[in-house]
């Protein structure tokens, strides 16, 4: 599965649980440590494990192994490391005080967009006229 397929997967987990300002940052070009980070902040605990939880499902589903996990003791801070693609689920005010966008202000920076799912169709129910 290519990096990019990847990332809609994670942006799909991500606001499947409510997750917020989640942001890409490109580091090929800067970095070898990683090719992408993408960021996104939880309003609680419970939040940060949530999206931590269905990140990892929805890859694992699409066997996307995941190399190494951290945070899960405190949940302010969790990282999820595919290898291609680290993953930085923030609390709310520990997201501002690293501040990783700015640490990597090089990188290309790409906000993650919640697509609304498309619209079903409608079947249209047949009328029929009532007889006399």
């Amino acid at each position: 599965m290519k990096s990019e397929e990847t990332i809609q997967l994670i942006a799909q987990a991500i606001f499947e649980k409510k997750g917020k300002d989640g942001k890409v940052l490109d580091l090929r070009n800067i970095t070898t440590i990683t090719d992408y980070f993408v960021i996104c902040t939880a309003e609680s605990d419970t939040q940060v494990k949530a999206i931590a939880d269905n990140i990892e499902d929805k890859l694992k589903e699409h066997d996307v192994k995941l190399w190494h996990k951290e945070g899960l003791q405190g949940l302010t801070w969790v990282l999820l490391d595919y290898v291609d693609i680290v993953i930085h689920i923030f609390r709310n005010e520990y997201r501002e005080f690293y501040n990783i966008e700015k640490l990597w202000a090089d990188a290309k920076i790409v906000d993650l967009v919640d697509e609304p799912e498309k619209p079903k169709p409608v079947r249209k129910k047949r009328t029929t006229k009532a007889s006399n």
